[in-house]
């Protein structure tokens, strides 16, 4: 046998929890680094390019990782993918241990790997596991749980970087301690998929099938401008929070991460209350509003503005992102789902990294100040372009 299939879904809330809570920990370990950049730039003395390249090799990661598996849990089973999805976050924070510049790309590297290996398979798992009546919140969790285990990585981080010894050791330690009781816990998660032969079949543009493709395009349209204010936020807030707001403090940059995380969780909870059919251009309009603080708040140099920005954008992205994979998992057929979720966030995530390089180089030619501004600015344009193809559609 060729490949798996889908044996009937079961509706398992143990299953839900153990998928969710590993979900919550491998995310959560790919931005636990965020706070820790300027030690590592302290350690090793390098500028902040390096740190968006760094960041750029993470999404490398995360796209080699779509691409490569992003179908393999619709032909071998979720659990062994969610297994190798764990290995690849622990291998990520061992690496880090290392106390060498080029240990940041390889453990980002894997990092990204992790994030790209269960991304898909885990919204995938939590659909399976969900009865016909609580798809759409299995999707409000897994979009739920993304955003706010990207959230708490740098909160956590910071935290354990300012009040804790071992700065560049311990939050990985503690990293480790929760991805193996993750491990345990998918252990009895109920095994959704036939095990069928082991192939690597690299996912292929276009290969969204035709039923799915007018939602996953809107779909993605959306999600794009969202997952560019995340990597806005998440690739070079340390530099801004040090070079533009002159705040160094690591908890100070972690808990502005987390406040977007904040603002994506209460915006995907609220964003149920609205008819399914408007949601993404309220997302969008709401991701337009908060580009527009965040630039202020690096023009003004007001750490207030950016914070607001933060949540503001941070709600904006969580509404697109529910409301994108709730569509795009609830359109793609069974047989199928891993590979079509997986094709939904690596259009995210291409999204997540090259505008961030752009900001990077831009920053070391006219500084960050300049480069943030103009950055959210286009963002904000690109947000608007989303809001009239997603008001198109009503």
């Amino acid at each position: 046998m060729m490949t798996g299939t889908i044996t009937r879904p079961v509706a398992s809330r143990r299953g839900r929890l153990a998928v969710a809570g590993a979900f919550l920990v491998t995310m959560t370990g790919t931005t636990l680094p965020t706070p820790l950049y300027p030690l590592y730039a302290q350690r090793d003395g390098f500028g902040g390019v390096v740190v968006t390249v760094v960041f750029a090799t993470y999404a490398v990661g995360v796209g080699t990782a779509l691409v490569l598996t992003g179908g393999l849990s619709d032909r071998i089973g979720r659990r062994p993918v969610l297994a190798a999805g764990l290995a690849f976050s622990l291998l990520s924070g061992l690496v880090f241990l290392v106390p060498a510049e080029p240990a940041l790309f390889v453990g980002r590297f894997l990092s990204g790997l992790s994030a790209g290996v269960f991304t898909g398979t885990a919204t995938a798992a939590l659909l399976d596991l969900s009865d016909e009546g609580g798809k759409a919140r299995a999707g409000l969790v897994a979009s739920v749980v993304t955003m706010t285990g990207l959230g708490t990585g740098p909160l956590v981080g910071g935290v354990l970087a300012q009040f804790a010894p071992w700065p560049l050791v311990l939050p990985y330690l503690v990293h480790a301690a929760l991805l193996v009781l993750s491990a345990g816990a998918l252990w009895t998660v109920p095994e959704t998929v036939s095990r069928g032969t082991f192939r690597i079949v690299p996912l292929r543009v276009g290969s969204v099938p035709p039923q799915a493709r007018r939602v996953f395009v809107r779909a993605s349209t959306a999600g794009f401008a969202g997952f560019a204010v995340l990597g806005l936020l998440t690739g070079v807030s340390p530099q801004v929070m040090v070079e533009v707001l002159h705040r160094p403090e690591h908890v100070a940059v972690g808990l502005v991460v987390f406040a977007m995380g904040v603002g994506a969780a209460v915006g995907q909870v609220a964003s149920t209350h609205l008819p399914e059919r408007v949601v993404p251009v309220v997302g969008c309009a709401v991701l337009v509003v908060g580009t527009g603080l965040i630039g202020a708040g690096i023009g003004r140099a007001s750490l207030a503005l950016f914070a607001a920005g933060a949540v503001v954008g941070g709600a904006g992205l969580g509404t697109t992102l529910r409301a994108g994979i709730v569509a795009v998992g609830g359109a793609a057929p069974e047989r199928v789902r891993g590979a079509v979720v997986a094709t939904f966030f690596l259009v995210l995530y291409t999204a997540l990294s090259l505008p961030v390089i752009g900001v990077g180089a831009a920053a070391h030619a006219v500084g960050m100040a300049t480069a943030g501004v103009v950055f959210s600015a286009i963002v904000g344009a690109l947000a608007l372009l989303a809001l009239v193809l997603s008001a198109r559609e009503l």
